[in-house]
């Protein structure tokens, strides 16, 4: 282990963070300030790592000395098979009650069976996806859609509160947080496919983007998503919306199988996540290619050129 933790002795909770990227480095940052000691790991990008260490985080070598260092462990992973592989590599080394907390956007029934693993083995699992943009998370400001048990959810909600502010939302117990989560991206993402594709027929009829956005800014259609999608549609401000096309097409085939787990039709989730799908099949899988740019390919697919 290198660094020294920082945090008073204001409570008995131990925090390890295992993803602090756009998302988990305010989180972690939060967590540090209200006083809780953190142990983090680097993974690719060692910056928020320093940041956190010279804040008074402590940096674990291992994920097993991350493990015996934490009674809670939050997870901030792209997807299940991250979070299952973390989750084999910490249970060796956990302390007895300890809870791991799925911050990701994870497959309900994923989630449902690592909750089984950690309960036989006497820990816990909590889901609890997020609400909010990187920024946000800098100002303690996400929303955390919660998915625990009601004891467990009693000790977590304080912890919580550091990166999510009053917006900690109890809805049931464990993965109830992560299908909520796929039906808020379910939204989201069903709203930029069809802002891309309305905004290529403008174009293709002689509206221009300015033209489509003061109607609809300050509308009943308006709303955050909206505004952030358009940053770039707008100005051309690439990060306006730092959401990868790729973890588009992954949390809406998650809503796919979510669906087909009840046997229900999913015809719009399905052409969202084809409008998705296209965008990379045609380039769009870099780790800057953020969903905003969906408009660029639909355009290009569609023939249509700015008006």
């Amino acid at each position: 282990m290198r660094g020294e933790n920082g945090g008073s002795d204001m409570t008995q909770e131990r925090i390890g963070f295992v993803g602090v990227g756009l998302m988990g480095h305010g989180m972690a940052k939060n967590l540090l300030a209200a006083g809780y000691p953190l142990t983090v790991i680097a993974h690719n990008n060692r910056a928020p790592v320093d940041d956190l260490v010279a804040l008074g985080a402590t940096e674990a070598d291992s994920l097993a000395d991350l493990a015996a260092a934490s009674t809670i462990v939050h997870i901030c992973a792209p997807g299940s098979p991250q979070v299952e592989a973390i989750v084999d590599a910490l249970m060796p080394s956990l302390a007895p009650g300890a809870v791991i907390v799925d911050c990701s956007t994870s497959q309900p029934d994923s989630t449902l069976a690592l909750a089984a693993r950690l309960r036989d083995a006497g820990f816990h699992m909590a889901d609890a996806p997020l609400g909010g943009t990187p920024i946000q998370a800098e100002e303690g400001m996400l929303s955390a859609m919660v998915g625990a048990d009601d004891e467990v959810f009693t000790r977590l909600k304080p912890v919580l509160e550091t990166w999510a502010g009053t917006r900690v939302i109890h809805l049931g117990p464990t993965g109830t947080g992560h299908k909520l989560k796929l039906l808020n991206n379910f939204l989201s993402l069903g709203y930029g496919a069809m802002y891309a594709e309305a905004l290529a027929l403008a174009a293709k009829v002689g509206i221009t983007t300015e033209q489509f956005d003061s109607v609809i800014r300050g509308s009943r259609m308006d709303c955050g998503f909206y505004q952030t999608f358009m940053g770039y549609a707008l100005t051309g401000q690439r990060d306006s919306h730092k959401f990868t096309l790729t973890n588009a097409v992954k949390d809406l085939r998650y809503v796919e199988a979510m669906a087909d787990s009840v046997n229900m039709p999913n015809p719009v989730g399905n052409a969202a996540k084809n409008s998705y799908a296209m965008a990379l099949a045609m380039g769009g899988d870099g780790p800057e290619d953020y969903v905003p740019l969906l408009v660029d390919y639909v355009a290009e697919r569609s023939g249509a050129k700015k008006a």
